[in-house]
């Protein structure tokens, strides 16, 4: 165990306290710069925190969800055949999942306010270059470069509202705005994405240089609302362990990706070793560095695992369905790009409602059941989806909708809550990037299999009711982890 865990864990000042019956004795979750004191709840700073990093948050997520309704004016622009048309989706999860560990240790060492202003900048840059993208590999790297931006957001954005709200009533309520604004943006980036794109030949240019404009918007309207803060003891960015795991992912949604051309063949099983030589070279170097950015330790608390099991399978399972079940949709049913970007506003705009009326059961329903409700609804949405894309009605799908994004929304708002409350206080960012890369690896590897799941037979209608089954039974399998996976130090209430 390392030294920084280690005087976390039997200090009694940075225990994490209860996600749902936190203490009036807890002790703030942070410790800031000495010259930053943590603003009180409640206070116009506290808002303007929880404001910005709502809205950066949102912005995120809305350039995520761009190629969910882009894609096949995008794959046609660019010439992207199908079997490649992976990457045009999984550039951004990829580039989370390989960065957002080594952000949230750097968000906790160097300064959460500074990490958040440089993804921000960054995001905008790099969404606008992609719109002047002339190929499909260049068009993958601007989105990886995405996805590293946003890994810094959403890494940053938790550890600044744990600063600016103390545990209890007011992080509850800001951890569930927050989640809300997740599904907020997913909700609005398709419409938007689409109307632009159906603006002409070039219009999902314009909606990537849209989002570009719009995250720099937020970049400047940053500095005056936030206030600077960082764990206590700072330490060296861990760039051994952000390579091999880097590396290992890469190699893993590779495997994934050819592996719809034929699992057995020799190219699919040399990524897949890699991928498994690459992780237990990231297992040895995290047990080495003396400041890891991810502490191997954490992986003895239950909730912990909960919280990244959660986050891999919402990923693997919901999101992985719902970024290709678009275009699936476009081919099947017929639907106009806006036609299905409403369908996806529908999810998701039930999931942002659902998200919001979340933070009613607090102190009532503990976040880790919150997370099994969640995936059970998603199991039930999926199956009732079964023969949709058959059927030559959008209106079969509307009940599975409803019900999966009522379960999105359930996720959304207790993944993030028990993210910071599985793990020390001072490690607040830690937590946050350790179940953000969880959630982006899952999707990335979610995608690439739906992709590779409904392409494996000439029926994409038949293909679709294979990724809707694969689906359920990945959330079913999810659900029954997290219930597993509980506290025994803790009251079942807690748990």
């Amino acid at each position: 165990m390392s030294t920084r865990l280690a005087r976390a864990s039997t200090d009694p000042t940075t225990t994490a306290p209860s996600p749902t019956a936190p203490s009036p004795a807890t002790p703030a979750p942070d410790v800031p710069a000495p010259d930053t004191p943590a603003p009180p709840s409640g206070t116009p700073q506290a808002r303007a925190t929880l404001a910005v990093t709502s809205a950066a948050t949102a912005v995120t997520l809305m350039t995520y969800t761009a190629p969910m309704i882009t894609l096949p004016d995008t794959a046609a622009a660019l010439h992207t055949p199908l079997s490649a048309q992976a990457w045009l989706l999984n550039g951004t999860p990829l580039g989370l999942a390989a960065v957002l560990l080594v952000a949230g240790s750097l968000a906790d060492d160097y300064g959460r306010r500074r990490i958040f202003l440089s993804g921000t900048v960054a995001l905008g840059i790099t969404t606008a270059l992609s719109a002047l993208a002339g190929s499909t590999w260049l068009f993958t790297l601007a989105r990886l470069a995405q996805g590293a931006a946003s890994a810094a957001i959403l890494a940053s954005s938790l550890g600044l509202l744990v600063h600016a709200f103390p545990a209890g009533a007011g992080r509850i309520r800001a951890t569930g705005i927050w989640g809300a604004f997740v599904s907020g943006g997913i909700a609005a980036g398709p419409p938007v994405a689409g109307a632009l794109t159906g603006a002409g030949p070039d219009g999902w240019r314009w909606a990537y240089a849209a989002l570009g404009a719009a995250a720099l918007a937020v970049a400047a309207l940053a500095p005056r609302a936030l206030t600077e803060s960082r764990a206590a003891r700072r330490g060296r960015p861990d760039l051994a362990g952000a390579a091999t795991l880097g590396l290992a992912l890469t190699a893993l949604v590779a495997a994934l990706t050819l592996g719809r051309d034929g699992w057995l063949r020799a190219p699919v099983a040399a990524l897949l070793v890699a991928a498994a030589v690459l992780l237990a070279a990231f297992v040895a170097v995290e047990h080495r560095v003396r400041t890891p950015m991810l502490d191997l330790a954490l992986l003895r608390r239950p909730l912990f695992l909960a919280s990244t099991t959660g986050a891999l399978f919402t990923g693997f399972s919901v999101i992985g369905l719902f970024s290709y079940l678009p275009t699936l949709l476009q081919h099947t049913l017929g639907l106009s790009v806006m036609g299905t970007a409403w369908l996806l506003v529908i999810w998701s705009g039930t999931s942002f409602v659902a998200a919001l009326q979340a933070r009613r059961l607090a102190g009532r329903v503990s976040a880790r059941h919150q997370l099994a409700v969640g995936f059970a609804l998603h199991a039930v949405a999926a199956v009732t989806m079964l023969g949709a894309a058959s059927s030559g009605s959008w209106t079969r799908l509307l009940p599975g909708l409803l019900v999966s994004g009522a379960g999105s929304g359930l996720l959304n708002a207790a993944l993030p809550l028990l993210s910071v409350e599985s793990v020390p206080a001072e490690r607040a960012a830690m937590g946050s990037g350790a179940n953000n890369t969880a959630r982006y690896v899952g999707s990335a590897a979610g995608v690439a299999l739906m992709i590779a799941v409904s392409t494996s037979t000439d029926d994409l209608a038949h293909g679709a009711n294979l990724a809707m089954t694969v689906s359920a039974c990945l959330a079913v399998l999810a659900g029954v982890t997290v219930l597993l996976l509980r506290d025994r130090n803790r009251s079942p209430r807690q748990a």
